[in-house]
């Protein structure tokens, strides 16, 4: 009992497990691997939620932004507006094209930075928002992971067959049946 007893000491003794820490240092402890590895996820999803972290926006703030929304549909409209009107009123659209040829090249380059940095501007704004979205969306994955892991875990569970047992293979049933006649 005592060799027993001082090589599982010296094995395991004094709350470590010599066996387990030889491993490690060979091939990494897979728990420890899974648990550094959810910390280091948990901390990027929280960095990456703090950068993009959803404001409760203002009544001024929602009413500029659907007011951002105008410029795209009325330029793609009036554009369509013109080919209309180039049609029916043909003298009258020369007149307004006439007037346009006379706008000097300098104001054209000038509109031509504004609309390109209005556009610019929506354009990063709006993907701020995706980027938003999808740090939303990714911070929910490990959540799906599970549910879906969960639910797969269920396929595998089969119910075990149950065996045919008739009174004559059982002899205690046999034997209690002879008794309680």
């Amino acid at each position: 009992m005592g060799l027993i007893q001082t090589l599982t000491g010296l094995l395991f003794g004094s709350g470590r497990n010599v066996v387990a820490e030889t491993a490690e240092v060979f091939r990494v402890n897979a728990e420890q691997q899974a648990v550094r590895g959810a910390a280091a996820q948990a901390a990027a999803l929280a960095q990456f939620g703090n950068e993009f972290r959803v404001v409760q926006r203002s009544w001024f703030d929602r009413l500029m932004d659907a007011l951002n929304r105008i410029p795209r549909p009325a330029m793609a409209l009036g554009t369509l507006g013109l080919f209309v009107t180039a049609m029916v009123d043909p003298v009258w659209f020369a007149a307004r094209m006439a007037g346009i040829a006379l706008v000097p090249e300098p104001l054209w380059w000038l509109l031509g930075a504004i609309v390109s940095f209005y556009f610019g501007a929506r354009h990063q704004a709006k993907g701020q928002d995706f980027q938003r979205e999808i740090a939303a969306t990714m911070a929910a994955v490990p959540n799906v992971v599970d549910t879906v892991r969960n639910v797969e875990a269920m396929r595998d569970i089969t119910p075990e067959a149950a065996e045919d047992v008739t009174p004559g293979d059982n002899p205690a049933l046999s034997d209690w049946k002879r008794h309680s006649v």
